[in-house]
């Protein structure tokens, strides 16, 4: 009897030493794994860097008046909605056509500030994420989406490549929670989040072009089609 109880002592010790073991292999990656907004922002070098290398954007696409038709007595409006590259405004990345009721029409994004520390040069950079395109007819939660709520924006497919693809998908999916946390906005060099909604009386004939300035003001400018 002792004998037995000897050797199931032995066996819980042993069981015990390997799941100690095992733990200090795996931890590391349960850790990476439940990783949040804000530990990444404070300890990824590899996401600071990529914001210390924001450069200066001015235009970031266009929409175009496809037609506008009076339909059962209601006046509809189809837009063309594009997109450019970062550095080449002649690259379309992204191309949708949306039809709304009226002839106003709201273009919705959300804009994350930077302090200037963060960035480079020293001067003040944001990022933007386009939402949803909606008439003056229809609550704004009905509106047409752009970008996939949470995925990586097209324009900035390549800016957090030397992140894992985990990190990444982390990043774009909960930056904007922080919304709601403005202390820890500032802790991580971020001056704010906010959305930025543009609006005018759209016609035909005409291309409304997107700028943004670099503190992330959004404004449209409609130049004469060609």
């Amino acid at each position: 009897m002792v004998y037995l109880l000897k050797k199931m002592r032995f066996f819980s010790y042993a069981f015990a030493a390997l799941f100690v073991a095992a733990a200090a292999l795996i931890g590391p990656g349960l850790y990476r794994g439940a990783m949040t907004i804000h530990e990444l922002l404070s300890e990824n070098k590899h996401l600071k860097q990529a914001i210390a290398n924001l450069t200066e954007e001015d235009q970031i696409g266009y929409a175009k008046v496809i037609s506008q038709r009076k339909e059962d007595g209601r006046l509809l409006t189809t837009i063309r909605f594009v997109e450019t590259a970062r550095g080449d405004k002649t690259k379309v990345i992204l191309q949708r056509e949306y039809t709304v009721e009226g002839d106003i029409v709201h273009f919705d994004a959300l804009i994350v500030k930077f302090e200037d520390k963060m960035v480079a040069d020293g001067k003040s950079r944001a990022l933007y994420l386009w939402r949803r395109v909606y008439g003056e007819k229809m609550p704004p939660g009905e509106g047409y989406a752009i970008e996939e709520p949470g995925a990586e924006p097209r324009r900035y497919s390549g800016l957090l490549q030397a992140l894992p693809i985990k990190h990444r998908e982390l990043f774009w999916s909960a930056i904007w929670d922080l919304a709601n946390d403005p202390n820890k906005l500032h802790e991580h060099g971020i001056r704010a989040i906010y959305g930025s909604v543009m609006y005018q009386p759209l016609r035909e004939g005409l291309i409304y072009v997107f700028k943004i300035s670099p503190t992330g003001q959004l404004y449209p400018e409609a130049v004469p089609a060609m």
